[in-house]
């Protein structure tokens, strides 16, 4: 791989998906498209650049190529926690049985399930109209989601309440009940792209998606959100990121976790916190 291709390849995955490869990522990049070469039977990468210039199809291949997919169930949990042992508590008084959650980068769906689980908890009735969207940029992790079905060590930290409610055990692995899986619907989307969604959400997951981005990409998505977002709606973002310097439009209320600003919401944000503590 030339400087040349490798230029290209930079230039083509932030038109095309916003992600930023530094020079540091090249032994990355290299790895991951050496598969699509050894597939297609191209000998070098300045055929691959021209192939994927030529073909249209091999654009979603390039960009599943490059994504990066690390995720778990109840990954940094403290999100879940916060969801299940305060929110919930609140959402169950409100008047409107209307809940919207968007897991904006799902993977390979276990963002979306372990919110589905830890909600269904306390909104399984039929008078909750609980729906999650998961959305993310790769096609193929988004089939795999779709499917709920796992390696059985895959759910080794996961709360026994949940193992027996909402889980079976299959010759394959383990599946996510249709219970569960019902209230999620897997959908493909480029955050850079135009967003079919009209909101409002009552609680945004954009975790670990923003460290790939420059910081105008991340204004950008982040003013996108706060849109979408209900008036004491919550915005959850990764462990290493952060809004500062990136909007203005939040307020941080706990690890990661942010409320919009504007308006009247710096007071909602006060009176969920006095309901939290009585």
């Amino acid at each position: 791989m030339t400087q040349q291709d490798f230029d290209f390849i930079q230039s083509l995955a932030y038109q095309e998906t916003g992600i930023v490869l530094p020079e540091r990522k090249k032994h990355m990049v290299y790895s991951r498209l050496s598969r699509r070469l050894r597939h297609l039977g191209l000998k070098n990468f300045n055929q691959y650049c021209d192939h994927v210039q030529s073909e249209p199809g091999e654009l979603m291949n390039f960009v599943n190529a490059l994504t990066t997919n690390l995720t778990a169930f109840f990954r940094e949990e403290h999100h879940f926690d916060y969801l299940d042992k305060e929110i919930a508590p609140l959402w169950r008084r409100r008047r409107n049985k209307r809940l919207r959650v968007w897991s904006s980068a799902c993977s390979t769906g276990e963002e979306p399930y372990s919110i589905a689980m830890t909600l269904a908890d306390h909104f399984s009735g039929a008078e909750w109209d609980l729906k999650i969207l998961a959305t993310d940029l790769d096609t193929n992790v988004l089939s795999k989601a779709a499917k709920g079905c796992y390696a059985e060590d895959s759910i080794t930290g996961l709360p026994e309440r949940y193992r027996e409610k909402y889980i079976k055990t299959t010759p394959n692995g383990i599946l996510m009940k249709q219970s569960i899986q019902k209230k999620i619907h897997f959908k493909q989307l480029n955050l850079l792209q135009k967003w079919p969604m009209t909101g409002p959400f009552d609680v945004i997951f954009c975790r670990n998606v923003l460290i790939y981005f420059d910081n105008e990409t991340k204004a950008k998505i982040i003013a996108k959100f706060r849109k979408l977002l209900a008036p004491d709606g919550l915005l959850f973002i990764g462990h290493s990121e952060t809004l500062t310097n990136i909007s203005d439009e939040f307020e941080l209320i706990g690890q990661t976790m942010y409320q919009p600003l504007r308006g009247g919401h710096a007071k909602i944000h006060g009176e969920r916190k006095k309901a939290l503590t009585g």
